[in-house]
């Protein structure tokens, strides 16, 4: 008897193999449920090394296991994650390898603004946990810079109203990185548009901007969910440019806003907090000038005052050699009195002493006194008038140093010194001046070159009906009468004229550059 032979004779099941039961069941479970909307609480998550992400979609009693595939999750305008209520939208299928039911997710959203909310919350109480919210690690934003890097959509009323408010307060170089600003690419494109800005090069062929604008018009929370995406806020908190954060109005705040150097409440304020008003600028110049002339007149004005009061407390020279001078006058009246006073007292005493003598000694006597007397006189006379040479002559140079020239020379010497320092003020004074006058014409030379009239200077020309701009075909059309200016006059053209197509704007992701 074969053993392989059929041992239990009569009975009817039908017999598969392990593929074909499994291909049964997948295909009972795909033509049974096809497409289905299923809501629950995101469990496990793991994104694979191929870009799969694979998740569990709970509730209180049941455990769903799913997938995403790679390029389905790439378009994903919310990535799941663990404890997020969503709503999952697509196909339920079978895995025969591990003989498990699975559901292909096509699209996943929040479950309602709430579930956004608590996804919101945490994303902010986790980047706040790393310290990217702290006041300590903002950088400031420049005073006057020279390029700003603008990231938004290329059309809309932000970038104009932006460029329009630019204009007003101090024209700028603006560089624009188009983005799109909702839906499924808005946080990727944001992301390479502020890494993008932070790898130029400074200097170079398209210079790296010296501050950063993200700005995006209001809207709902969906709208405005992609600058709640991690990587956003991230790359705003990384960038080495100052960022100023304009999204939404001033009652929405996104995770952007929070790491952010400075947040704008609209994307006017942002323009606005960018740059100062020119003209405030050139009032504050001139009245700089203004007040450091009025410091140096005051000034010399003080010193010429100080100079004349000294002036009025010296003595005149005539004062200052009165005394020396009365001094000689009555020193010179007695020296004659004394001289004959002196030789009457000799001549009486040589009497006296002359009369007790002999003649003939009193003769010898008397020539050897006239002897002694004639040497004595001479050498008094000589002795007197080297004497009165000497006083003269110490007397002379008293009255030379009692004169006013020195005085006199001291003063001029001083006043010297006063006027070379003050020509030297008014020099500095005047040139600081100068010198921010220049900055100041330099920077209207560069609003005139920035200007439509140098946009004509270089080949380009523009459309007038009458005193207004014409922009576009439609306007064109119904013109009557139509005027293009070049850079030296204006030629009127035909109703008719043939009107060449708009160009297409730039591809997102693609940066341009505005001279406003």
């Amino acid at each position: 008897m074969d053993l392989l032979d059929d041992d239990q004779p009569g009975r009817n099941e039908p017999e598969y193999t392990v593929t074909e039961i499994a291909g049964a069941v997948k295909r009972t479970i795909e033509g049974e449920f096809g497409r289905v909307r299923i809501k629950g609480e995101v469990g496990r998550v793991m994104i694979a090394r191929s870009g799969h992400v694979y998740l569990d979609l709970k509730d209180d009693r049941a455990v769903l296991a799913s997938i995403i595939w790679k390029g389905q999750a790439a378009k994903l305008a919310v990535k799941p994650e663990e404890g997020m209520e969503v709503v999952a939208i697509g196909k339920l299928t079978t895995f025969p390898g591990q003989s498990k039911y699975q559901m292909v997710i096509e699209e996943i959203r929040p479950a309602g603004v709430g579930a956004l909310m608590a996804m919101l919350e945490k994303r902010k109480k986790q980047l706040e946990g790393e310290g990217l919210f702290e006041p300590a690690r903002k950088k400031p934003i420049p005073y006057l810079p020279e390029i700003i890097g603008v990231v938004t959509s290329p059309q809309g009323a932000v970038i104009r109203d932006i460029l329009h408010r630019l204009r007003d307060r101090f024209p700028r170089k603006v560089l624009i990185w188009p983005v799109a600003v909702q839906g499924e690419a808005c946080s990727g494109q944001v992301t390479s548009a502020i890494e993008g800005f932070n790898a130029m090069t400074p200097g170079g062929a398209l210079p790296r901007p010296d501050l950063l604008i993200v700005a995006r018009g209001g809207g709902s929370i969906e709208d405005l969910w992609g600058f709640n995406e991690e990587n956003v806020a991230r790359a705003a908190a990384a960038s080495q440019i100052p960022l100023i954060s304009a999204v939404g109005h001033e009652t929405d705040t996104t995770l952007i806003d929070y790491v952010s150097d400075m947040r704008a409440p609209t994307p006017t304020a942002a323009a606005e907090l960018a740059v100062p008003v020119r003209l405030e600028l050139l009032a504050t110049v001139d009245s700089y000038g203004a007040r450091m002339a009025q410091a140096l007149t005051g000034m010399v004005s003080a010193r010429k005052q100080r100079l004349a009061d000294v002036s009025r407390a010296l003595p005149r020279r005539e004062e200052l050699t009165q005394i020396a001078r009365q001094r000689f006058d009555i020193v010179g009246g007695r020296l004659d009195a004394s001289l004959k006073a002196g030789a009457a007292a000799k001549r009486l005493a040589f009497e006296k002493a002359a009369s007790p003598l002999r003649p003939s000694i009193l003769a010898r006597q008397t020539e050897r006194m006239q002897a002694r007397l004639d040497q004595a006189t001479t050498r008094l006379g000589v002795a007197l008038e080297r004497r009165v040479e000497r006083s003269r002559a110490h007397l002379d140079r008293v009255k030379s140093g009692l004169n006013a020239n020195g005085l006199h020379r001291d003063l001029k010497l001083q006043r010297d010194r006063l006027s070379r320092a003050t020509h030297a003020a008014s020099q500095a004074g005047s040139s600081q001046v100068a010198n921010w006058r220049s900055n100041v014409e330099k920077l209207d030379r560069l609003r005139e070159t920035l200007g439509y009239q140098a946009t004509l200077d270089r080949g380009y020309a523009v459309v007038w009906d009458g005193d207004k701009v014409v922009t576009d075909s439609k306007t064109a059309k119904k013109a009557a009468t139509l005027e293009v200016q070049f850079k030296d006059a204006r030629i009127p053209v035909g109703a008719a004229a043939k009107l060449v197509p708009k160009p297409k704007p730039p591809k997102s992701g693609q940066p341009s550059l505005f001279d406003d």
